[in-house]
């Protein structure tokens, strides 16, 4: 049975940490607000850009002149995988979730006889892969040092990615990330940025009747397409960061709730172990004080 003295140390240790893990868990609370509200921003914007990329892109996809970042490289044999993580941890199971989702999508595109890279953003998704796919990590990125999610920084992944693109590095480039749905769930999501995704047309559909828009594009699509594609692309990568910070403080906060909560019941068994430890060695001591009252 642990001493009194070792008692005491063991609970003001405890209540030491239940102080951090509740000021975490108010400061996680505190940037999730602002991490969500940008998040939640950010969708319509990112989804519409993407639709009408995608719809304008359709035109001219056939096209020799096509951009490459509408219509790839032309081959699947090479996949990149932009894998976005935390660069903390005390989150729970968000980056190991999201390293999971990325290990499975590299298991099964090398099964299909595929070649993965991977380009880590944060620190917890590289260390996570470099335990068993460390020769395919290419290249990573930290954001360790700030204190929030800009555009800039989705600028400069895209630049990168782009200039991977050109140097006929890869084929086709995924992302992967952690969608935020809510404060409890985040959900491990991957997707395609090159070739964009373009809508398919169903030739067995009979044709609607009756007067259909036409659009003209002024300049032509293909200028289009090239000053808005980089931009999409940043636009896709900040949604996905965006989504990832959500999604991180939320995972934060309820990881550091249930810590605090934890500590809290450990506290009182602690102090119960405590209470009855000091009232057995009272009743020793009395009995000894009596027994050897009896004996004089």
């Amino acid at each position: 049975m642990a001493s009194l003295k070792a008692l005491r140390a063991r609970i003001t240790s405890v209540k030491s940490t239940r102080k951090i893990t509740q000021a975490m868990k108010m400061v996680a609370a505190a940037k999730l607000r602002r991490a969500q509200s940008q998040a939640e921003a950010a969708r319509p914007y990112a989804e519409r850009m993407e639709r009408m990329l995608a719809s304008l892109g359709a035109s001219v996809a056939g096209s020799p002149d096509a951009p490459k970042l509408l219509v790839g490289s032309g081959a699947d044999q090479v996949h990149l995988l932009v894998v976005v993580t935390g660069d903390r941890g005390l989150a729970g199971a968000f980056n190991t979730n999201v390293g999971r989702f990325a290990r499975a999508r590299i298991r099964e595109l090398e099964a299909a006889g595929k070649t993965v890279k991977v380009l880590a953003v944060g620190r917890k998704g590289a260390a996570y892969l470099k335990r068993e796919h460390a020769s395919r990590i290419v290249g990573e990125i930290s954001m360790a040092g700030k204190k929030r999610v800009s555009f800039e920084d989705a600028q400069e992944i895209a630049h990168r990615v782009t200039a991977m693109l050109d140097a006929g590095e890869y084929d086709v480039c995924t992302l992967v990330y952690n969608r935020f749905r809510s404060v409890i769930s985040q959900v491990p999501s991957a997707q395609q940025l090159i070739p964009t995704l373009l809508p398919e047309v169903d030739a067995a559909a009979p044709a609607t009747t009756g007067a259909q828009a036409l659009y003209e594009y002024e300049p032509n699509e293909e200028e289009i397409l090239a000053t808005l594609l980089p931009q999409n692309l940043a636009i896709q990568i900040y949604r996905a960061l965006l989504e990832n910070s959500a999604g991180f403080f939320g995972s934060q906060m309820n990881a550091m709730d249930n810590a605090t909560r934890n500590a809290g019941e450990m506290i009182n068994k602690l102090t119960l172990n405590y209470n009855r430890t000091r009232q057995a060695n009272i009743t020793r001591e009395l009995i000894e004080i009596i027994s050897g009252a009896e004996a004089v």
